[in-house]
């Protein structure tokens, strides 16, 4: 979750948010009365889809559910912890003849989304109801065979920012499965806005709730999220090394799980856990963070309390990429971001793709002007999720830069669009 309006917003999401509602309601400032809740969910939904993926590979996908029964779950401490993931891959061939593409969201996990309680509503300002989250779709087979032959493929892990769901990065994951990456996308369960489980399940976020508590410690909370998730990144790593043998895949699919290349890539809150689980897991060999800080606020919201990671810095390759959002951009522009890049002593490079806004660099970008178009986003909301870049262009250079990063890293592929700025991108600004 993240502050919404004027286009800005403190990059992890949540700690603004929070703050702001204690004086408003659970939902904060995309919140919108009952009335007018119902009065929208009576009009036609609006539609959307994702931008096709751009590499040479048919995608497949398939869901898991995890348990790690050595674990408490912080947020329902009676339980084990619980997890959802989905792995994206090549596959044998594509969607055909009349095979429906594997669904974004499942019917529950969407109708939730979409609805007063949902993501769409408290983080990018949609008209709770009026967009048929379910009926979009991705370009990949559902459980569809995964292309043999090739030899174990990279994996690339994928973290969400606070509040969204592991699927509000599908275009990205799509297109790195494309180009011949593993892709493993995380819930973070109870932090998720949703995450639907086999059976019929159906777990919210309890960060809501939590809103407008009397003595909220925003910092503590945060921190609590940003362990979490670190821990179930670990747990995830764990597991996928016994997925390679224990039967759970096919042994296609398992065999394609190269864990001596994993990389990590996140948006907001979960590029911030990318930086950190490489800190503190050195499985992890290169990183992404789009736009999410690597700092705390104080107990007040206020204050600055820097991350370990923010600290000490990295040893391997990473890439900070920012927005046109005030607080983001060059990394000069926030205390974690600045510390990181002096301790960092591996490869590192800081790119802003000008014009953008926070949710740039998710589906956000693809999906929001489409409903924008159809009534269900507000101009002024969709100015401040994903600013005012065109839309195609932000997705190309979202893939571009990031599978420039993944190959370089990963593959020992080097196209140099790293090396500085490029014609191709005349958006993306470098810092120095």
């Amino acid at each position: 979750m993240r502050k919404r309006g004027h286009g800005g917003g403190v990059r992890t999401g949540i700690a603004a948010v929070l703050v702001a509602a204690t004086a408003t309601a659970v939902l904060g400032s995309g919140a919108v009365a009952p009335a007018a809740a119902a009065a929208s969910a009576a009009e036609r939904q609006a539609r959307a889809w994702l931008p096709r993926p751009v590499g040479p590979y048919a995608v497949g996908t398939t869901s898991l559910r995890l348990t790690d029964a050595g674990r408490q779950d912080p947020w329902q401490p009676d339980r084990a912890r619980e997890l959802m993931i989905s792995l994206w891959y090549p596959a044998t061939r594509p969607v055909s003849g009349n095979e429906q593409p594997a669904r974004y969201m499942v019917p529950r996990a969407a109708e939730h989304f979409g609805g007063t309680g949902g993501a769409s509503v408290f983080n990018y300002g949609t008209e709770p109801g009026r967009t048929d989250w379910s009926g979009v779709r991705t370009h990949a087979r559902q459980d569809a065979p995964a292309l043999p032959g090739a030899g174990p493929r990279p994996v690339v892990l994928y973290s969400a920012g606070l509040g969204d769901p592991r699927t509000w990065g599908t275009g990205l994951v799509e297109d790195l499965a494309s180009r011949g990456y593993v892709v493993v996308t995380v819930d973070h369960t109870y932090e998720a806005s949703e995450v639907a489980f086999p059976g019929g399940a159906l777990a919210t976020s309890v960060l809501p709730a939590m809103v407008g508590r009397p003595g909220l410690d925003i910092g503590a909370l945060l921190r609590k999220a940003l362990q979490t998730r670190v821990d179930d990144t670990r747990f995830v790593l764990d597991e996928l090394g016994a997925l390679r043998t224990d039967g759970r895949l096919p042994a296609a699919l398992a065999g394609s799980l190269d864990l001596g290349r994993v990389g990590m890539v996140g948006h907001s809150a979960g590029g911030f856990t990318a930086a950190q689980s490489m800190h503190d897991d050195p499985r992890i060999k290169a990183g992404v963070n789009m736009d999410g800080q690597l700092h705390f606020p104080g107990p007040d919201g206020t204050g600055v309390h820097l991350s370990s990671v923010a600290e000490n810095g990295l040893d391997r390759p990473f890439l900070l990429m920012g927005t046109g959002s005030p607080d983001s951009g060059d990394y000069r522009n926030q205390p974690g971001w600045a510390s990181f890049w002096q301790h960092t002593r591996g490869w590192k490079a800081d790119v802003t793709l000008t014009g953008s806004r926070h949710g740039s660099y998710t589906d956000a970008q693809s999906l929001l002007p489409q409903l924008a178009r159809q009534g269900a986003v507000s101009a002024e909301a969709l100015r401040g999720d994903v600013g005012e870049v065109r839309p195609d262009r932000a997705v190309l250079a979202t893939r571009s830069y990031v599978a420039s990063f993944l190959d370089r890293w990963l593959r020992g592929h080097d196209d140099h669009l790293l090396d500085g700025p490029s014609p191709r991108f005349p958006e993306m600004e470098y810092a120095r």
